[in-house]
């Protein structure tokens, strides 16, 4: 028997390969520094290390590299609770920069947790914190759904 396809995988079995290394990460996430690190049912972690890349004039960490972090593992929060065949879009996410970042802020860890998944509606919130367990951004997500389960 062969290993399945992409489309013949849940959710949960797709992003478990792709933090485990047997599928390769997303281009996005590889020009962003980020890496799918753990993921469990309706659960996905996500770390990265800013750098000089990502920062905005005055010198901090553009908000667009945490929103993206944010909106990828809550993302994937809700993607990892779907069927197989079954996939998701992003329709709104809100985020709130609470500490900035810099480039010697140091690794980060961003995780998404489902707060409700439906048959058309997935929500899922996310936090960021810093190596000290301090929190730096925090948001939420609203999913819609596409195809069935």
């Amino acid at each position: 028997m062969t290993d399945k396809t992409v489309a013949d995988m849940t959710g949960l079995e797709y992003l478990e390969r792709v933090a485990d290394g047997r599928i390769e990460h997303p281009s996005m996430a590889l020009t962003l520094n980020f890496r799918l690190t753990d993921v469990a049912h309706g659960r996905a972690v996500i770390t990265g290390e800013p750098n000089d890349s990502y920062c905005n004039p005055n010198g901090t960490i553009h908000g667009s590299w945490i929103a993206a972090l944010l909106d990828s593992c809550m993302g994937s929060a809700v993607h990892s609770t779907l069927g197989a065949g079954v996939g998701f879009t992003v329709v709104d996410f809100k985020i709130d920069f609470v500490r900035p970042v810099k480039t010697d802020t140091g690794p980060v860890v961003a995780e998404g947790n489902v707060l409700s998944v439906g048959k058309k509606i997935g929500r899922a919130n996310g936090v960021m914190r810093d190596e000290s367990g301090a929190i730096l951004a925090a948001g939420t997500t609203t999913c819609l759904v596409l195809g069935e389960g």
